[in-house]
């Protein structure tokens, strides 16, 4: 009853961003299930429903500690200057950083401080530099902020001396660097674009979160996911979607793979796990760094494929 209490005085733009909470309603079998509930479980409670209050109960922890640290990535990451160019006389050509810089991208109405754990693993993992973007809640067009993105990734590409980078990004996120790709040339500059609980196929979201203009974007059948759809020959980016059975931020869940003919993708799937831990969980980590591994061995050029692969 507490949880429950809990639940009902949160703000109003937390169910979008936590739709695994309704699951709570699974304790007391005598309420209706929600929609998302009978489809997963036709049959009533199973034992599917112990996975669906695990995940819950992780959303919540997550979320927990996600407002603790929220007010510490408000602010844009510290960048140190780019350093002076040097002299070619004097100074030996060094060969350029083998592995592009990582750039990671939250989702809607958050921030970088989202990634803490993922950096951490990524930086430590053969010593990529990582560097994380924040865009402002108030955007409200996803093409804008795609524009605003690739302005940052021109300007690490010169800070770093890199052609190209990798981008991670998370739900609304991935979708502004997938527009940012496919529409605005970006696959000239994004290696690899992995994806993490990201609306592809768009999805039905929360209603009160509906009012909201980038929110209608995401939705099925909107301009933006038009646009996303229509073909687009020749797109040197490799993608890498992860999507998981219990993310109900999700409708449906297969609604974050990615499932176009001219791109080169690779979806995955994850169990066991909600929206939230997608960026946070250390299988889904690991999995992400496997995925830029076998980009820097192979290329970004592989055949276009799918396949699933339960890493959670």
């Amino acid at each position: 009853m507490k949880a429950l209490r809990l639940i009902r005085e949160l703000p109003p733009f937390l169910p979008l961003a936590l739709p695994s909470l309704p699951l709570a309603s699974l304790a007391r079998p005598s309420l209706p299930l929600p929609p998302f509930c009978r489809r997963l479980l036709p049959g009533g409670l199973t034992d599917l429903s112990a996975a669906l209050l695990k995940a819950t109960a992780l959303e919540v922890a997550i979320l927990a500690g996600h407002l603790l640290l929220y007010p510490s990535g408000i602010t844009q990451e510290r960048r140190l200057p780019a350093a002076p160019p040097p002299d070619p006389e004097t100074t030996p050509r060094l060969p350029a950083p083998s592995r592009p810089p990582v750039v990671l991208l939250h989702g809607f109405i958050d921030n970088r401080s989202v990634f803490v754990l993922l950096r951490r693993s990524l930086a430590r993992h053969g010593g990529q530099r990582v560097e994380s973007l924040n865009y402002s809640p108030l955007t409200c067009d996803i093409r804008t902020a795609a524009a605003l993105l690739g302005r940052h990734i021109e300007e690490i590409c010169e800070r770093t001396g890199s052609a190209r980078v990798d981008v991670v990004g998370h739900s609304l996120g991935g979708l502004i660097a997938r527009y940012y790709v496919q529409r605005l040339g970006g696959d000239r500059r994004v290696r690899t674009l992995v994806t993490l609980g990201t609306p592809h196929a768009g999805t039905r979201v929360a209603r009160l979160a509906d009012a909201h203009p980038i929110v209608r974007q995401m939705r099925p059948g909107s301009e933006v996911i038009e646009e996303l759809a229509a073909p687009a020959p020749g797109c040197r980016t490799h993608f890498v979607s992860f999507w998981s059975d219990l993310d109900h931020v999700m409708d449906p869940p297969e609604a974050a793979r990615l499932d176009h003919p001219d791109l080169s993708a690779r979806n995955i799937r994850v169990t066991g796990i909600g929206h939230l831990a997608l960026p946070v969980h250390p299988a889904v980590a690991s999995g992400i760094r496997q995925a830029l591994d076998l980009a820097h061995r192979i290329g970004a050029d592989a055949t276009a494929h799918t396949d699933d692969v339960t890493v959670a």
